[in-house]
């Protein structure tokens, strides 16, 4: 790895959104590992350039629906934001827009869609 591209690297987000498999109906802990690999394939199509995504499953509610790295280090709901807002875009927005676009993949994935 150059030096440049851990340069960019350590300014990449990498943003963790964690399914819960009842999100899938009653017998959704049978397949949520699957449907997890269908939307990380579908979110990394988005290819946003300071962006990684983590799509998995939740199966520890004591951990965050959604969580934000940077560097490696998990960020803060305040540092989250204002780094979304060096981009131009509330945090609130984005979360918004990215549980809109997990349940248009659950819909598809269910065949529903």
């Amino acid at each position: 790895m150059t030096d440049q591209n851990s340069a960019d690297n350590k300014f990449r987000i990498t943003v963790t959104y964690r399914v819960e498999p009842g999100c899938l109906g009653p017998t959704g802990v049978e397949y949520i590992e699957e449907f997890c690999r269908y939307a990380q394939t579908e979110f990394e199509k988005l290819a946003y350039a300071s962006m990684d995504w983590a799509i998995i499953p939740r199966y520890d509610k004591k951990l965050p629906e959604i969580q934000y790295q940077l560097g490696g280090k998990n960020l803060s709901t305040d540092k989250a934001t204002i780094y979304f807002a060096k981009q131009g875009l509330a945090i609130a927005r984005f979360e918004e827009l990215l549980e809109l676009k997990i349940a248009d993949l659950i819909e598809k994935h269910l065949g529903r869609h």
